[in-house]
């Protein structure tokens, strides 16, 4: 489980952007012939998402348990049932289903802080399914002492698809709390998986009283009696605690097909080891191999710093945490949840009642290169596209900015292929900026003229300009190679102060001097931004609170550009998103018989 949740204020800097409204004459708006009139309103309140998962009310932070089962996605979260705030920590899980991992059903809590091994708290975990096809929990729970302890539960009636009772066991915990591990940093148990001999193995996050970071590993024949390896999976001595560990095979470089640990055979699989860092809140993975005879996991590149996992790859380079991954056996994929907290002061989110929302459900796999996964949201989401504009011959030329009309801002899925004709102006970068992407996003934002770029997007954008949410691109120089920066800048995204509104900023992998162009797709749900560059190389997710939408403002979607060239647009598509059914009353939950002690329910 998440440690805490972090809130930072800055002062908003009042600085314009300045680009000139200079309208193409080699704009072409092609319009979807049978627009829908499908009302996009957002009938819980401007910040609330119309398609992101949430609770009807209350708070969420972790996914857990994420599964497939008897034809019905299950997502379950780390829930407080009595407020919008994380409180003391008492919390439960959450249950939802859904048939397309879009429209989502509510159901009662899965598991409520009610025994002596999780009177304090229900926190963090995951889900396995056993060979006989019955699924199991592995969680932590915070016991009467306030230890963390970990435990099981199994489904009441496994026969039930929608899994809405659960029994926990009297005899837990199953795995006590350890003499050399610090009593409240001993959680997160991952989906278990068997090995070789037969035995199941499942990933611990911990930290010993010497100070180190570590992930355990301990085996089990029964999920009941569970020993500990001498050796850890992974430990750090700089990283500090880490937890929500996810480990997981992968198909081969470039193959969209995921893998479960059953169908993960040979010696040459790869796999992916992820960690969430409590002291950056950032999410941190690898490629490499792991090797179920020694329960040894080695990087495939260099993790420089005593295994020090912060200098791995991100799942995203925005504001996310805790991810927690699962095997869609319905569709053969790989699907990845993550939670974006909230940005703003805590007394706003409880006068809204709610509070955390997870991202979109990712779709991940191996780049063809073998060196890092690519995401791309599940394709699901498209199912709520309407109102579709497109986009033909486009020049956006330098100091340039073209609205992007017949969409609802608040509400959108917008793609966008951006073409470079020449990179001779790209802007030499020095080896301490690649260092921190983030702080270079800051020094050289929207508003600062280069000479490749920045170009992309402005959305959830004020009439007047002065709100607005910068996500673009910025090609630089160094080395005698083309880096491509990717940030999200919130500096103008509100007139508000007390907002947080930090850059975000990774680079891209990819050789623009041989592509000469780069995709940009962002998902736009009135407080949260999710945008995916280079094919979903770099992703990085914001939350944005534009005082215009909470005084009845619309909110606008504009192309830019503010470098000293000019740059072509070879393809936009951009859609207006239906809302979504996500948890309210009456939200259509299929009625599915199921035999109870000779009833049906």
């Amino acid at each position: 489980m998440a440690g805490h949740h972090r809130l930072a204020v800055c002062a908003a800097v009042a600085v314009h952007l300045c680009l000139l409204l200079s309208p193409s004459s080699a704009l072409r708006w092609l319009s979807d012939p049978k627009a829908d009139s499908t009302s996009t309103t957002n009938s819980h309140g401007s910040f609330r998402t119309a398609y992101h998962f949430q609770p009807t009310e209350n708070w969420q932070n972790d996914p857990n348990g994420p599964m497939y089962y008897n034809g019905k996605y299950h997502f379950f979260y780390q829930y407080n049932p009595f407020g919008a705030t994380w409180g003391n920590g008492n919390l439960s899980w959450g249950h939802s289903v859904s048939d397309d991992l879009v429209n989502w059903s509510a159901l009662d809590n899965a598991m409520d802080p009610d025994s002596s091994f999780d009177i304090n708290g229900v926190w963090s975990g995951s889900a396995t399914i056993l060979p006989d096809g019955t699924p199991v929990f592995l969680y932590t729970g915070i016991d009467a002492d306030n230890n963390q302890v970990q435990n099981v539960a199994f489904p009441k009636n496994a026969s039930d698809p929608l899994l809405r009772e659960w029994v926990k066991p009297s005899y837990n915990p199953v795995i006590p709390l350890p003499d050399d591990i610090v009593h409240d940093n001993f959680r997160d148990p991952s989906t278990a998986w068997r090995g070789a001999d037969g035995l199941w193995r499942v990933a611990v996050s911990a930290k010993f009283k010497t100070g180190a970071g570590t992930t355990l590993i301990y085996k089990s024949k029964d999920f009941r009696s569970w020993e500990r390896n001498a050796e850890p999976l992974y430990e750090s001595w700089v990283a500090g605690m880490v937890e929500c560990p996810d480990l997981f095979p992968v198909a081969e470089p470039g193959a969209e097909n995921g893998l479960d640990f059953a169908s993960a055979n040979g010696a040459g699989v790869r796999y992916v080891l992820k960690q969430s860092v409590m002291e950056t809140l950032s999410d941190y993975y690898v490629v490499g191999r792991y090797d179920d005879a020694s329960d040894n996991f080695t990087p495939a590149e260099d993790a420089a710093g005593d295994n020090d996992c912060r200098t791995w790859q991100r799942f995203d380079y925005g504001h996310v945490y805790a991810s927690k991954s699962f095997y869609d056996a319905g569709k053969k994929r790989r699907v990845l949840w993550s939670w974006a907290n909230e940005s703003d002061p805590e007394p706003n989110y409880i006068a809204r009642g709610w509070s955390g929302v997870q991202t979109v459900p990712r779709k991940i796999w191996l780049a063809s290169d073998g060196k890092q996964l690519l995401q791309w949201p599940i394709e699901e989401i498209e199912s709520l596209r309407k109102n579709r504009v497109g986009l033909l011959g486009a020049e956006v030329n330098a100091g340039g900015m073209n609205e992007i009309i017949g969409v609802a801002g608040a509400q959108a899925d917008v793609e966008v292929v951006f073409e470079i004709p020449a990179l001779e102006h790209a802007e030499n970068l020095d080896t301490n900026q690649l260092l921190d992407p983030q702080r270079l996003c800051g020094e050289k934002g929207a508003s600062v003229q280069g000479g490749v770029g920045p170009f992309g997007l402005l959305v959830l954008a004020s009439s007047d300009l002065q709100e607005h949410t910068s996500v673009f691109f910025r090609v630089f120089r160094h080395d005698g190679k083309y880096k491509v920066l990717m940030c999200t800048e919130l500096r103008r995204s509100t007139t508000r102060a007390d907002v947080y509104k930090p850059p975000y900023g990774g680079f891209v992998d990819i050789d623009i001097e041989k592509t000469r162009s780069i995709s940009l797709r962002t998902l736009i749900d009135h407080s949260v931004v999710e945008s995916y560059g280079g094919g979903g190389r770099t992703v990085i997710t914001a939350r944005a609170y534009p005082e215009h939408a909470q005084t009845g403002g619309s909110s606008h979607l504009y192309m830019f550009n503010n470098g000293t060239g000019v740059v072509k647009v070879s393809k936009l598509e951009a859609w207006e998103l239906k809302a979504a059914t996500v948890n309210v009353a009456g939200g259509g939950l299929a009625m599915v018989g199921s035999a109870r002690g000779g009833e049906v329910y």
